[in-house]
């Protein structure tokens, strides 16, 4: 039986709260814990731990998240309507209404057992509506389910399989798409080795070697970077060495990529450079330090600070050659944007509008695909657009004016044109990306700049763009004008 002791840990999770200057009552996380220790007595779980340290594990990932007091509040009580005797009434009237709503929002999500995505629609529906009601019921869900990954060996080969494999398929994707890049490779990391054991025991084998020969190589790197940044008047926050064996998921994925084939050689970011510093100013600055020591990689500065990636991630990133003609990749950021960058919607989720709705321009999207799936009732056609919304690979373009456009992987012209305004996509009839005219089914690529050429006596889309779009705005918007038309 393993020996955790919850006291202990509740210890932690005020002491953590106090730390990070959480605002709410104390006394009542101290009535919370006291209430969930008494609904989960003498359960236990399949790990042998007495049943309060998973609530306790939950809760302690959302202080360190930084989320308020009531979510964390509804972290330890989550379990409580589904697993106990204990009504959801005796929730809200202990500890109000919005407490109890999130418990309820996250008791709704567990009763679907996993059996791939074809069979999932409900859940998903359930999920996007409970997300944009409050962003905080998916960020309770995330903590509950690392907790359960890191206890996955105590239960059996089929339901650790099926856990890991609903992890890696539907809520890796979704922390993906709020930007929660610590989360989301935490979640892949614990469930990689259950769905993919032979990839898992190859990748582990292969990195630590490599790993520590880049490592204390860039320790020296590192210390004359400091120096040089120093000397041209930079202070720093931080300067670190961060490793991919913290996401041997995204590691693997990158592996397999076509051009990749396997060779870790061909993968520049396995250990780079974070750099942190006071101002957006002091980024660039640093970079022409960089760049004044080191030869950069042509076609490896990426400027994520003027043009933002569509989920709010922002970052100087270069790849240099060092004297010794190793290649090493640097990102150089602000403290601000490292926490967007680590916890997303996290780092920032006061989110409510007057109506409501999801204010962070970040889940756009999320309130898109609410509205979206209230008038589609056919699953598998909302299967479908879930699956280019939220789990396909995005890509990012720009208007001429520099606007950004989050898009699917495989989008063309056409969607880019309906994504900006219904008229523009009827009246398209061609594009020209990078200043090169293309056809309406070219594919676009991240960072290309989409302009689309008009005709103003064109009045309705072609019929055979509803073949080549991808995006269901686009397939939406092309049947409504037809059907207008039809009628």
């Amino acid at each position: 039986m393993a020996n955790i002791n919850p006291q202990k840990e509740f210890d932690k999770l005020l002491k953590t709260v106090q730390n990070k200057q959480i605002n709410g009552d104390l006394d009542m996380l101290r009535l919370a814990y006291d209430f969930a220790f008494e609904a989960h007595k003498g359960q236990m779980r399949a790990s042998g731990d007495p049943y309060i340290v998973h609530p306790l594990a939950t809760a302690q990932k959302l202080a360190e998240i930084n989320l308020d007091l009531t979510a964390i509040i509804a972290g330890l009580l989550h379990d409580i309507p589904e697993d106990t005797e204990v009504p959801l009434s005796e929730i809200e009237k202990n500890f109000g209404s919005e407490t109890a709503k999130l418990v309820e929002g996250i008791t709704k999500l567990g009763k679907l057992k996993y059996r791939g995505m074809e069979r999932y629609a409900e859940n998903l529906r359930k999920m996007f509506v409970a997300m944009s009601d409050d962003i905080r019921v998916i960020l309770i869900k995330f903590a509950d389910r690392l907790h359960n990954l890191k206890t996955l060996n105590a239960l059996p080969p089929d339901k650790r399989f099926r856990i890991a494999k609903e992890t890696l398929e539907i809520y890796a994707p979704i922390a993906d798409r709020l930007a929660i890049g610590q989360i989301k490779g935490e979640l892949e990391d614990l469930a990689f080795p259950y769905v993919y054991p032979d990839d898992y025991k190859w990748i582990t084998a292969i990195i630590p070697r490599e790993y520590k020969i880049k490592e204390k190589y860039l320790q020296e790197v590192k210390d004359k970077i400091r120096k040089k940044l120093v000397e041209g008047g930079i202070t720093i926050d931080e300067i670190s060495i961060q490793g991919r064996t913290k996401h041997l998921y995204s590691l693997y994925k990158k592996l397999l990529r076509p051009h990749i084939n396997r060779d870790l050689s061909k993968i520049y970011d396995l250990i780079a450079l974070r750099l942190i510093v006071p101002t957006i100013t002091d980024c660039y600055a640093a970079m022409g330090i960089l760049h004044g020591i080191y030869r950069p990689m042509p076609g490896r500065i990426k400027d994520y600070i003027a043009n933002p990636k569509p989920n709010g991630y922002q970052s100087l990133h270069t790849t240099v050659f060092t004297d010794d003609g190793e290649i090493v990749e640097f990102q150089i950021r602000t403290r601000e944007m490292h926490e967007q960058a680590e916890y997303g919607i996290a780092a920032h989720w006061n989110y409510k509008e007057a109506d409501g709705k999801t204010a962070n321009a970040n889940l756009k999207w999320l309130n898109e695909l609410v509205e979206w799936q209230k008038k589609v009732k056919d699953n598998d056609q909302f299967l479908q657009t879930v699956k280019l919304d939220v789990f396909q690979n995005r890509i990012f373009v720009f208007t001429p004016k520099g606007d950004v456009i989050d898009l699917p992987e495989g989008a063309t012209p056409v969607d880019f044109a309906y994504h900006v305004h219904s008229s523009l996509g009827d009246k398209c009839v061609g594009a020209r990306i990078n200043d090169q005219l293309v056809s309406l089914g070219h594919q676009l690529k991240s960072g290309d700049i989409v302009e689309i050429i008009t005709d103003k006596n064109r009045k309705t889309p072609n019929a055979d763009w509803i073949e080549t779009v991808k995006t269901s705005m686009a397939k939406g918007k092309i049947r409504a004008a037809i059907n207008k038309l039809k009628k």
